[in-house]
């Protein structure tokens, strides 16, 4: 639905086709060059179909807020290598004010994950959409499945809500983060659900003030899910942080680690610099988490000897492995526990 008040721009009046088929990434570019350029309230409209979508970089600042309302799908091109090395395939840059609502997308993943697992050369791989330097981003009731990586990226953000998503990937997809936070203040990530083949959510360093709640993660991805409620972080010498995170009302589903904070981050044991992290996390909060964990352990807190963890709260936890209590360790961490707590807290 359109709000009337608001300049209208509908893609197909820019010459995109809703056939799935017919290329519409310089259609899209100039509908944005339209509404960026409105002085008034404007909204992108994307009717029901499906629309091919190659790489493309929505840039601001624009001259008001814009709405994007998609009622269909966007498709990435078949040819995985169509998306080239540029790292995204749907990019938001300097925006402000910017708000997505609905609708899916389609990354078309499959032939980007077999190229990885056999060892080919293949290009970087694509994150699906990408928010970069932006603010005021609300993003609500969108849909991404197969994405070649990343699901949803938010860099260097401020005030960004992420509401009634879902982000879904086979189990077996390398690589397919459903969130990834970053360098960002003021992130709410709630109402929704990812089913991944890696991390659903992880947060990079620079972020501050993160609220995850009401979050379904799984099921059935078993070990493909590294890591849930995680920082991870690689052990070299930093001047970044993660503060002022909370985790709330949160139901894991067969979920490797579901907990973790993991400070010696180092997929496959490969290329890693065998230092100390310099990273430091703090007033990280896990609130009313319960469900089942894929592994025995399913609180793990591993923490830099030379920045050790502080103010990590646990209150109301409940996670079971083959129906017994799972596991937990922790190391170099400061905190507090109350409530229900299975396992029982390690610090």
């Amino acid at each position: 639905m359109i709000h009337s008040s608001n300049a209208a721009y509908n893609v197909i009046s820019y010459g995109a086709k809703p056939d799935g088929k017919t290329d519409a990434t310089q259609a899209f570019l100039r509908v944005w060059a339209a509404a960026c350029s409105s002085a008034t309230a404007s909204t992108v409209y994307v009717p029901k179909g499906r629309y091919l979508i190659k790489a493309i970089e929505f840039r601001g600042p624009c001259k008001s807020r814009i709405r994007v309302q998609i009622d269909g799908t966007i498709v990435a091109p078949l040819d995985y290598r169509a998306l080239g090395n540029s790292g995204y395939w749907i990019l938001f840059i300097q925006v402000n004010g910017v708000s997505v609502f609905g609708g899916s997308l389609d990354a078309k993943g499959a032939g980007f994950w077999a190229c990885r697992r056999a060892g080919q050369n293949c290009p970087v791989g694509a994150r699906s959409i990408t928010f970069n330097w932006a603010n005021n981003v609300l993003i609500s009731g969108l849909t991404s499945i197969n994405s070649q990586l990343t699901h949803l990226v938010i860099n260097s953000c401020n005030n960004v809500q992420v509401r009634n998503v879902r982000l879904i990937a086979p189990d077996l997809s390398p690589n397919t983060d459903g969130i990834h936070v970053q360098g960002s203040t003021g992130v709410t990530i709630i109402g929704s659900t990812l089913q991944t083949g890696d991390d659903c959510i992880s947060i990079g360093p620079g972020t501050r003030n993160l609220h995850i709640s009401r979050i379904k993660c799984g099921p059935g991805h078993g070990v493909r899910i590294r890591q849930w409620c995680k920082e991870k972080t690689w052990a070299r010498p930093s001047t970044g942080f993660v503060r002022n995170v909370l985790f709330q009302n949160i139901i894991m589903r067969n979920v490797e680690n579901p907990i973790i904070i993991d400070q010696n981050y180092c997929p496959n044991n490969i290329g890693c610099p065998r230092q100390s992290s310099g990273v430091k996390i703090s007033e990280v909060t896990y609130k009313n988490i319960q469900g089942t964990s894929a592994t025995p352990e399913g609180v793990t807190f591993e923490c830099s000897p030379s920045n050790p963890c502080k103010g990590i709260k646990l209150q109301d936890i409940k996670l079971t492995y083959m129906n017994k209590a799972a596991t937990s360790s922790c190391k170099n961490i400061d905190g507090t526990s109350t409530g229900l707590l299975i396992p029982e807290s390690c610090f």
